[in-house]
């Protein structure tokens, strides 16, 4: 079977509710918008505002904490607010795709909200869905690590095990009145507790369990993205397929085995080609 066949196979699957999509920031580029597309050009952007020490440079968690240091976490917040504020992106594919065929849950890793946009245009009065975030604990006087809101924008309090789809963005969203994990301190926080699974919502953890995923336009390059990806995927399905384009590092390829997962050597663009394939 060809990487093609294995992708569309894949993709029938999440329709059918067999496989579970965990989109990087790729999938957000289909969109075409002037919004940064990876960790890198986000980290280029504030530096374009902040100049970052040496040892920092070019790494955007350890850039967002120097700016959170020096210059407080409002700063921080706009900065990469601004980035994605006043976007004008066009269709996503595979946006589009998922609010069309509204699987059981989707992982969304980027900070830009493009899916939602998607579940909220094809929506049509529905109200079958809804958004649990990570959020940052700067600032925060309660034990939280997570927030619910419904398809409205509506807080709640935990993820509605009625909701048809359930879109979980691990590191948050860069809007206004949103909150987002970006600084080496706010990863601190959820790491020491990760392991044991706290700071991933109930709902997340029912919905995944027997469920393999499908890795769309994810790198795994960097230890912290490859921690995240490891236990929201803990206690899921086998089987996994990684879809990025190559040469991977070697912790890439190492992340690959240690998974049990297929990779295709496709770019994100090849998942509009597989779009053919039957809804469900």
């Amino acid at each position: 079977m060809s990487p093609y066949d294995q992708l569309e196979q894949a993709m029938i699957e999440v329709a059918a509710g067999r496989r579970i999509a965990y989109l990087g920031p790729e999938v957000s580029a289909l969109s075409g918008g002037s919004a940064p597309s990876s960790p890198a050009a986000l980290c280029a952007q504030i530096e374009a505002q902040v100049r970052a020490p040496r040892r920092a440079q070019g790494n955007l968690w350890s850039v967002a904490q120097y700016v959170e240091s020096r210059k407080f976490r409002a700063t921080l917040d706009k900065l990469v607010q601004d980035a994605f504020a006043g976007d004008t992106p066009g269709p996503n594919p595979v946006h589009d795709w998922l609010a069309r065929v509204r699987p059981s849950m989707v992982v969304d890793t980027w900070y830009d909200d493009g899916l939602l946009r998607a579940f909220d245009a094809a929506s049509q009065g529905t109200e079958d869905w809804g958004l649990v975030q990570g959020v940052s604990r700067n600032g925060e006087w309660i034990d939280i690590f997570t927030r619910a809101y419904d398809n409205t924008g509506a807080e709640v309090e935990a993820a509605d095990p009625a909701w048809k789809t359930l879109i979980y963005k691990p590191h948050g969203l860069a809007r206004k009145g949103g909150s987002m994990l970006i600084s080496d301190s706010d990863y601190v926080e959820v790491l020491t507790e990760i392991d044991i699974q706290r700071p991933i919502p109930e709902e997340v953890q029912r919905r995944r369990t027997g469920t393999p995923f499908l890795f769309l336009g994810c790198r795994f390059d960097d230890q912290m993205l490859r921690i995240f990806a490891r236990q929201i995927a803990k206690r899921s399905g086998q089987g996994h397929v990684i879809v990025t384009p190559g040469p991977l590092t070697r912790m890439e390829a190492r992340f690959v085995e240690e998974m049990g997962a297929t990779w295709l050597d496709l770019p994100a663009e090849a998942v509009a080609e597989a779009l053919s394939v039957p809804e469900g």
